[in-house]
Order: C-alpha cells, then structure tokens, then sequence
C-alpha cells in the first residue's frame, strides 16, 4: 500500500515526495527525492523513513518549529 501525501518542488528537476507505505509489512512515513533526467527518471536513495510508531513523535518535533 503506498498513497501519496504532498510533492514540494526542490527545483526543475527534483521533487520532495512524502508518502504513507508498507515497507516489510511495516507502516510508515516515507520522505524521498524524486528526479526527472534524460538518463534516469524516478527516486533517488536519499531519503528517510519514519517507522508508524514513532511518527507522533515526529510530528510534535515539526510542530515544535517556530517559524518566526
């Protein structure tokens, strides 16, 4: 099961794509760099996956950001 949850442009050729997934039967919070090229198009290996069980605490710590 994967099901996109938002895209953020990084730049002409990159996005950021956050996305729910099973992963091993596992749950979790992928966030991965997506490039389009002429010689490869698709994910990129750098990103991060945040298990289910820890995204709460995932969450208060970007809530936690004050943006002013």
């Amino acid at each position: 099961m994967e099901k996109d949850i938002g895209r953020i442009n990084k730049n002409a050729n990159a996005d950021i794509i956050i996305r729910i997934d099973d992963f091993g039967g596992k749950k979790g919070l992928t966030i991965r760099e997506f490039v389009t090229g002429e010689r490869y198009t698709g994910f990129t290996k750098s990103g991060v996956r945040i298990p289910s069980e820890e995204f709460l605490k995932f969450r208060e710590m970007i809530n936690s950001i004050d943006l002013e």
